[in-house]
């Protein structure tokens, strides 16, 4: 992956992107003020850069059957590298397991898992998360309500990014 600068007409080809991953690259073009073929260049050019990391469809949690969502904090027993990396490779591994960060603080990893009800989770929890060699603790916190969500990613205007 290669760095670039961003101008203007870049950050409002990505803007248009991350609002409709579907669209002709004409249309593109006209939405930024660009003719077809130095549009698609530019696009070429982000995708080539890693700024473009990928296209997907962005589906309905509750209408897929993924009614709960489950916010799970891991300790492990030892911050050691070859815990780390066993942990992310069997987590890595779970569908269910939509996002995984290390941390600081209290816990060693923030999860983010789906699931269709508490009794999956039930089952994700028992079969699979506490028979991960080296977790000394779980503490796990169900969402109520999805306040806000996100995919598309902020970008200034100014020369920032």
């Amino acid at each position: 992956m290669r760095t670039m600068k961003l101008d203007t007409i870049d950050k409002r080809i990505l803007r248009e992107l991350q609002r409709n991953g579907r669209v002709s690259n004409v249309e593109l073009a006209n939405a930024v003020g660009l003719s077809p073929s130095p549009c698609l260049r530019r696009v070429r050019e982000l995708e080539t850069a890693g700024i473009i990391d990928r296209y997907a469809a962005i589906l309905d949690q509750r209408a897929s059957g993924y009614a709960l969502s489950v916010f799970v904090q891991v300790t492990l027993e030892r911050q050691v590298e070859t815990a780390l990396d066993g942990f992310e490779r069997i987590i890595a591994e779970r569908p269910e397991v939509m996002e995984c960060y290390l941390m600081t603080g209290d816990s060693d990893y923030l999860l983010r898992i789906v699931v269709p009800d508490v009794t999956a989770y039930e089952v994700f929890l028992k079969n699979h998360l506490t028979r991960v060699a080296g977790v000394a603790s779980i503490k796990s916190s169900f969402a109520l309500n999805r306040v806000k969500y996100e995919t598309a990613l902020p970008l200034p205007d100014n020369d920032v990014f």
